[in-house]
């Protein structure tokens, strides 16, 4: 069942905000901070959170979710500016669609020619129309996609835990709509917004009557429901300072797990048995000239 935190009603720049959805994060947040300078913290403001991990995993992986205007790519700018590797999903998937790779072909073949520009490239608004409404087609497009993100997100991912990164972060904007990622994730975060900020934010940003922001919020699954899911959720309702407090919190607390040894140690190992196979070979086995 989930839990509910209740804070206080406000916070200011010197008492920084809370993330968590953990119970070992909370644990840490109430006494000395993982950071040693930094204060313990206290939440901004009341959300919903899962208390356990989604799926336990040898791959230490993160996924990190929001909404229209939570301010996500704001949140995953900080992880960056911390050293954190990043991996867009998105970009992966406007990659793997591009003209010579199988996807795009097999994109063509199921949906015809009608889909392409005159560069080649795939119309995404020709695509996303055809497939609107119709579960058959959207499957057909998922089923050829999916396993080639997959792959490449696997290949990006391999690379940074061979240059010793204790987890990365996937930036997937529809990580709980899908469900099709959750099962790499050893974590997931949402960045979540009260419903107010987020109306208000968007109608500034996209220069939107209220109906229509309205409008767009509402094609989304609620950010209450995903930060139910979550086992993490940075609350990005008041000021930046303590959502940024929030993320170096939850980075300090995601770099000093071992989640990450077995993946390395396994990769080490993996390494070390071919090196030693060619060593075999050229040493021993195969004929001197």
């Amino acid at each position: 069942m989930s839990e509910v935190v209740t804070a206080p009603a406000s916070l200011n720049e010197n008492e920084p905000g809370q993330i968590s959805t953990s119970r070992s994060f909370r644990r840490s947040c109430g006494g000395p901070s993982p950071l040693g300078s930094l204060a313990p913290v206290t939440p901004d403001s009341w959300f919903l959170v899962s208390p356990t991990s989604l799926l336990p995993g040898k791959m230490f992986l993160v996924g990190l979710t929001g909404g229209i205007a939570s301010g996500k790519s704001s949140v995953i700018q900080v992880f960056q500016q911390l050293g954190c590797a990043v991996i867009d999903v998105d970009i992966i998937a406007r990659h793997i669609v591009q003209p010579g790779y199988p996807a795009h072909r097999r994109i063509v073949e199921a949906f015809g020619t009608e889909v392409l520009l005159e560069n080649g490239d795939i119309d995404r608004k020709v695509l996303g129309d055809l497939i609107f409404n119709q579960p058959d087609r959207r499957h057909l497009l998922n089923s050829i996609t999916h396993p080639e993100i997959c792959k490449e997100m696997m290949k990006e991912t391999f690379k940074y835990f061979l240059r010793g990164y204790r987890y990365v972060i996937l930036d997937i904007p529809l990580l709980f709509e899908t469900k099709k990622l959750l099962k790499y994730m050893k974590h997931t975060v949402v960045v979540y917004c009260d419903r107010d900020t987020q109306l208000a934010r968007l109608m500034r940003r996209n220069n939107l009557s209220r109906e229509d922001a309205e409008a767009r919020i509402k094609a989304q699954l609620p950010l209450k429901d995903k930060a139910r899911m979550a086992r993490h959720v940075v609350d990005n309702s008041g000021e930046w300072s303590v959502t940024k407090r929030q993320v170096v919190l939850l980075h300090a607390e995601l770099e000093h797990s071992l989640e990450y040894l077995p993946l390395r140690l396994g990769v080490l190992t993996g390494l070390a048995g071919i090196v030693g196979l060619l060593y075999l070979l050229t040493h021993y086995l195969l004929p001197s000239p």
